[in-house]
């Protein structure tokens, strides 16, 4: 594939794949308010959480940090370029492992080929 049209179909498959994730985490999120407000089970535990990401620019950070953010059930509070590191607050941290591999394999990819640099 040309280099010319490789950035564009990143793009366009990052697109998608950042909404298949606000749609199933949107599902998800109403899913964790309705069960704790039927009184069913307790809510799950809210966490902070660390998340290391790939090389890329600080664009590239800023763009993974709204990507986030708009992901219903997560918030970015900060982004620590020198480390390489998000500090999110998630609503569900139950499953935070299955979190961050979501993560690294819906957004990082695309904007790694978008905004990335060498280690």
């Amino acid at each position: 594939m040309r280099s010319g049209t490789f950035k564009p179909w990143a793009a366009l498959v990052l697109l998608l794949r950042f909404v298949k994730a606000v749609v199933v985490s949107g599902v998800q999120t109403v899913a964790v308010i309705l069960r704790s407000g039927l009184g069913e089970r307790r809510p799950p535990p809210a966490a902070f959480l660390r998340v290391r990401f790939a090389p890329m620019t600080a664009q590239g950070a800023a763009l993974l940090g709204c990507m986030v953010t708009l992901t219903p059930g997560t918030t970015t509070l900060d982004i620590d370029m020198d480390k390489r590191e998000l500090l999110l607050h998630v609503l569900d941290a139950s499953d935070t492992d299955a979190l961050v591999q979501g993560i690294r394999r819906d957004f990082e990819p695309g904007l790694v080929a978008l905004f990335g640099v060498r280690a």
